[in-house]
């Protein structure tokens, strides 16, 4: 489904498309737009948003060379890294110092989201923290260029025309054009959510009739509680804690046996769930910290090997992976989450 293929990267490669070329794949790209409109109008989106929006695209071959760029795809059995380097990257003291002054600055807001949603305001500026550097940086692409021509490119189709129709629903609800930018792949605001994941989330945390994620602190971080207060998070339970594991404990029959239908890699790294007196009993302590209650279910994750530091996770943990499914970015969260609330 590459509609560019080796033309376009032939083209990038040499500096840039002839004009026959270019001529050619921006027909392709404006007959791809009119089914895209055609599909947009059946969803309720406007014909003024339309006609203000698509005639103003064009492709961003920049956007396609940094999506083909992406690590991973290609490679799914390469060899994992330790955690601890990436650790010490994202959550280092400057990044735990700007989460407690934005902790402290929030606190209000923290609390009312918390008392709504269940989730400790920890987590929530911890993610806003790992997502934007809170709010530092949340990217300056055009986000209706670019979906668009991630769309057209076609090699997550599915994905990106339905974030494009997202957006442009969006843009029919009033938010400015001008207030929608974001990274390469569509990811906006202070919390980097996807347009889908803002019309289906995305709440009002300051009282405005607005739910301004891109500069509303108090809209961001009551949309990310209802986020993660909708993928399934537990009141009153942590997300994990740091253990020591004992040298003899036997592995082999704690290997999970589940094969998870998304990012297989990441959980099957995972235990099999034991009650966390199970873990007590098989003489798994806690760093410095408590346990959770016995009754707690939780699965052990040695990031970096056995003898190193490991991790016992509850399914708060599942849920912070529901928003960015990668191991070393859940535990960082959490990590980063403690020291905040410090």
């Amino acid at each position: 489904m590459r509609i560019f293929g080796a033309i376009l990267l032939a083209g990038i490669a040499l500096g840039g498309l002839g004009g026959g070329a270019a001529a050619q794949d921006n027909a392709s790209f404006q007959s791809y737009l009119a089914t895209v409109r055609s599909k947009a109008l059946r969803e309720g989106v406007s014909d003024r948003t339309l006609n203000s929006v698509l005639p103003s695209l064009t492709v961003n071959p920049r956007v396609i060379e940094l999506d083909r760029d992406q690590p991973g795809s290609s490679s799914p059995n390469a060899p994992i890294s330790d955690f601890a380097p990436y650790r010490a990257r994202h959550v280092d003291a400057a990044r735990i110092g700007r989460g407690r002054s934005a902790y402290r600055g929030n606190l209000n807001t923290l609390r009312a989201v918390e008392q709504r949603y269940g989730v400790p305001g920890s987590i929530l500026v911890a993610i806003w923290g790992h997502e934007t550097n809170y709010g530092g940086y949340t990217g300056d692409f055009d986000l209706p260029r670019s979906l668009a021509t991630l769309a057209f490119e076609g090699r997550r189709r599915p994905l990106f025309e339905g974030e494009f129709i997202a957006l442009l629903k969006i843009i029919d609800r009033g938010v400015p054009r001008e207030r929608l930018k974001g990274s390469w792949a569509g990811a906006m605001g202070y919390p980097q959510f996807l347009p889908s994941v803002y019309l289906r989330l995305a709440v009002d945390g300051d009282g405005d009739g607005d739910a301004n994620i891109w500069a509303s602190e108090a809209d961001a971080l009551a949309s990310i509680g209802n986020y993660l207060s909708n993928a399934g998070w537990r009141r009153g339970q942590p997300w994990g804690v740091a253990v020591n594991v004992p040298a003899g404990l036997a592995r082999a029959p704690l290997e999970t046996r589940t094969v998870s239908p998304r990012c297989p890699r990441v959980f099957d790294r995972h235990s099999q769930w034991r009650t966390i007196a199970e873990w007590r009993a098989l003489g798994v302590t806690p760093q410095g910290g408590a346990l959770p209650a016995d009754n707690v279910q939780a699965t052990l994750l040695e990031p970096d090997g056995q003898g190193r530091t490991a991790f016992l996770l509850t399914s708060n943990y599942r849920v912070i992976l529901d928003y960015n499914c990668s191991n070393f970015y859940a535990l960082s969260v959490g990590l980063l989450a403690d020291e905040v609330s410090r």
